[in-house]
């Protein structure tokens, strides 16, 4: 029997490929903001006030773990360099600005020259303006220089709320330069009727990689004038491209680069992350160009407090008998509603969309118990809104009107919510990166500002609040994608092609795998070679093949059965485990059960309902070995790292009470087996081993799967990556390798470099799951040290002992970290 753990995406693979066995900061940055004033009853308590405050009350001071106070910090200023325009300088004066920090001036300095610039400093250190001042300047001169529209500069963000963000602070800085500065945004919701203008006459355009993949790369010809102008290109808040993601964006960069330069441009590439390790690496991976850096933060920062929050242990037991701690989610919404009572203006970040809509829903309800119009400054914003809801969230939210807010990671990103005093986090977000970006949210105007990291009741979030050395003496990860993924780039050869036929000296920018892939291209009667190149020989879309968020189909329409009104979307690879028949779904506080889910329309159907219950959902794994690529002993077992595949079968949902977690049923279902081909880690133990842990037959599934629950938990701290993002199986005989085997892969098709990651640092990442296990304070296991909430198996068996003597004697014989990377996959032949 296989124990499993599947990764919260499972993606088909490219429909003709197969694998063998083969931050940024606010949009203008206020480098002289004035305080509050106390006159106007708008003065802010102290951080450490606040927190007092909230672990006064029901005798909450037990559930800190830990308090870093990280002391506030003086600015170092510098002045413009002398190519700055005195129209740009005096329209930052205008906007309240004064001399810029160092950072600002010496980026601006590097793309006034021509490199390309990573700007990796704090939140809030005013990354923005270290780009627009060269940007402004640039398209100023262009507008004296040419007639029409003169020199051009695209933005790129990854949301659209960014986008709309930044497109009002450009607005409001450039408003005494007049209309030589004509920003616009570029994307799914920009109407009809508008786009024809931005192509002909705007000369900032904001979009995101989603629309230069599909809308702009592929219509070159119509975009050709602003092509040819090219000047820069602002790519904000780099370090979310990471993954299957960033593999994608790093390749439709690429294709723009070669548009660019038939057109006759080479832009300079400008980047911006809070939150980088290796910053000028991880830029020009993405690019494909050497990148200057620009790391030493010379802006102030106010005083900011850190907890670390446990929640408390409740009188109810969970599968198998363990212990239960409150979840996350309700402690969560209970310190929003208190902070809101305190006037304490504030935003709790959760990790899904159920989850923003659930804290929403309880802190209203706690604060309606207290005045009813409090209740209405609190609110939900994540992914899967309507265009107009997005927008109008984040105009009260500018406006002061919302005093609360439950958000996804859709507002982690660079949107100005300047003004928040207090920032809480309801479960680790993945990443150190991710971490100190939401905290970075709040005192965003220099002023203090309180940060809560709240433990959720799993391995990772219990090892973290029990150990702050892994958060606060730890850098941020470094940023892991990986261009050449086969999955990734035949694709983008494609959507190449289709653009302009792709010649022989193209080959050479898309990466060393491309000369491969062309020939299985057109094997599967994709692409055509001629004497003048490779040329898309289908009358679809090439940029279709590609989906660059990794999903590969449609999103599923969610649609109120009654009235037939469109509610929102969700991902197909998730629709299995979240819209499913008899599923709960929750929207803008409302709640809806899934009466019929159509995988071949893409529809879910949902009628309003008020069930007692959230739904989490089910699943099965199986997996196999393709390739073994490398592998090292670990004693007399071995370490390795290759090629899998995968088939997963969502078999059943579990319903829980609201706010306790408790069980109360599992009803079945009958969804197809996906498969998905990918990469993955794998460790085997033998029987000397097992006989040296004191293992018997009895405990031996029950240790693997323990185990393998346990060091999927603690991957993101040695990957940038989060436990959505990687699965797992644990088979104490598999066919492959004739061993007990634990498995570890990426949820991505052709992998997303996380695996690979795990086999360098596998020494400190066995380590640490080890000692996870064994420092946790229950008796045979629970859900925050070997059970996982995903497990389809009912997290049955686990043995907590047997778990750590067999790490302890697997480590024995471990070797230390392989260096450098594994070999990387061959590519995929097409069938």
């Amino acid at each position: 029997m296989a124990f499993n753990h599947l990764p919260a995406t499972m993606h088909d693979a490219l429909g003709a490929l197969s694998v063998t066995p083969v931050t940024h900061s606010v949009p203008m940055a206020r480098n002289h903001r004035p305080s509050r004033s106390p006159e106007n009853g708008d003065a802010r308590p102290s951080p450490g006030t606040v927190l007092d405050r909230l672990a006064a009350r029901a005798n909450r001071a037990a559930r800190i773990t830990h308090t870093e106070h990280l002391p506030p910090r003086e600015g170092r200023h510098a002045v413009w360099p002398d190519r700055v325009r005195p129209e740009v300088i005096d329209a930052i004066h205008q906007a309240g600005v004064g001399h810029p920090w160092t950072h600002q001036a010496t980026a601006a300095e590097h793309a006034l020259d021509g490199e390309s610039v990573v700007i990796a400093t704090g939140t809030a250190s005013g990354k923005s303006l270290a780009y627009l001042a060269p940007v402004l300047t640039t398209l100023l001169d262009g507008s004296e220089a040419a007639n029409g529209r003169g020199t051009t500069a695209l933005y790129l963000s990854p949301t659209k709320a960014l986008a709309a963000d930044q497109r009002r602070a450009v607005r409001s800085l450039s408003a005494p330069l007049g209309n030589r500065i004509r920003p616009a945004v570029y994307d799914g919701d920009t109407p009809v009727e508008e786009r024809e203008w931005v192509r002909q006459y705007a000369n900032y355009v904001l979009t995101n990689p989603d629309m230069l993949h599909r809308g702009i790369l592929p219509s070159h010809p119509r975009w050709a004038s602003f092509l040819r102008a090219l000047r820069y290109v602002v790519i904000d808040e780099c370090h979310t491209y990471r993954g299957v993601f960033g593999s994608h964006v790093a390749q439709v960069l690429r294709r723009l680069r070669r548009l660019c330069a038939r057109y006759g441009s080479d832009p300079v590439f400008l980047l911006a992350s809070a939150t980088a390790a290796e910053p000028a690496v991880a830029a020009s991976r993405l690019t494909g160009l050497p990148v200057r850096e620009v790391a030493d933060d010379a802006s102030p920062r106010g005083e900011l407090v850190f907890a670390l929050w446990e929640p408390p242990l409740t009188e109810l037991e969970g599968e198998n008998g363990a212990p239960v701690r409150r979840t996350a989610t309700a402690e969560t919404a209970d310190l929003l509603a208190d902070l809101a009572v305190q006037g304490v203006r504030s935003v709790a970040f959760v990790r899904s969309r159920r989850g923003a809509e659930l804290i929403s829903v309880i802190a209203q309800e706690r604060l309606a118990e207290v005045d009813r119009f409090l209740a209405r400054r609190v609110a939900a914003y994540r992914g899967g809104y309507l265009p107009e809801e997005r927008r109008a969230l984040e105009r009260a939210l500018h406006s002061g009107e919302l005093l609360g807010l439950a958000a996804t990671t859709a507002l982690e990103l660079g949107i100005d919510v300047s003004g928040l005093d207090a920032v809480l986090i309801a479960g680790y977000p993945g990443t150190r990166a991710s971490l100190w970006q939401q905290a970075g949210r709040a005192g965003r105007s220099g002023e203090g500002a309180l940060a809560v990291l709240v433990a959720r009741d799993d391995p990772l979030d219990t090892y973290l609040v029990h150990h702050p050395e892994a958060l606060f003496r730890r850098p941020v990860e470094s940023t892991v994608l990986d261009p050449d993924n086969p999955y990734v780039l035949a694709p983008h050869l494609c959507a190449a092609a289709a653009e302009s036929p792709l010649s022989d000296d193209d080959l050479a920018l898309f990466g060393p795998s491309a000369p491969e892939l062309l020939p299985q291209l057109e094997a599967a009667g994709l692409l055509r070679r001629r004497a003048s190149g490779w040329y898309w020989t289908r009358r679809e879309r090439a940029a279709d093949l590609a989906d660059i968020r990794g999903e590969g189909r449609s999103p599923v329409q969610i649609v109120e059965e009654g009235t037939g009104r469109l509610l929102g979307t969700v991902d197909a690879s998730a629709a299995h485990t979240t819209v499913h028949e008899g599923a709960v779904h929750l929207h803008q506080g409302r709640t809806y059960l899934v009466r019929h889910l159509d995988l071949e329309e893409s529809v879910a159907l949902v009628e309003q309902a008020d069930p007692p219950y959230s739904t989490t959902a089910r699943d099965t794994t199986s997996i196999s070995v393709l390739e073994t690529d490398t592998g090292i002993p670990w004693g007399s077992g071995r370490l390795c790292y290759g090629s899998v595949e995968v088939t997963n079968q969502v078999v059943s949902f579990l319903r829980r009470r609201l706010l306790t977690g408790e069980v109360l049923g599992e009803t079945k279902l009958d969804l197809p087996p996906r498969t998905l081909r990918t990469r993955a880690v794998w460790w085997t133990v033998t029987e000397d081993q097992l006989d040296a842990a004191r293992v018997n037959p009895e405990q031996l599934g029950g240790a693997l799967h323990a185990a393998e629950h346990a060091s999927i938990g603690l991957l993101p701290l040695f990957a940038t990556c989060d436990r959505w993002d990687i699965g797992g199986v644990s088979v104490p005989l598999h066919p492959d390798t004739l061993l007990p085997t634990v498995f570890v892969y990426d949820g991505h098709p052709g992998g997303a470099g996380f695996a690979e990651r795990a086999f360098h640092t596998a020494r400190a990442w066995l380590g640490a799951t080890r000692e996870a296990i064994a420092s946790c304070e229950c008796d045979a296991g629970c859900p925050s040290c070997i059970q996982s909430p995903k497990c389809g198996n009912g997290n049955d068996p686990l043995h907590k002992r047997a778990a750590v003597r067999l790490l302890t004697e697997l480590l024995r014989g471990a070797p230390q970290d392989p260096p450098g990377p594994a070999t990387p996959p061959e590519g995929p032949p097409v069938t």
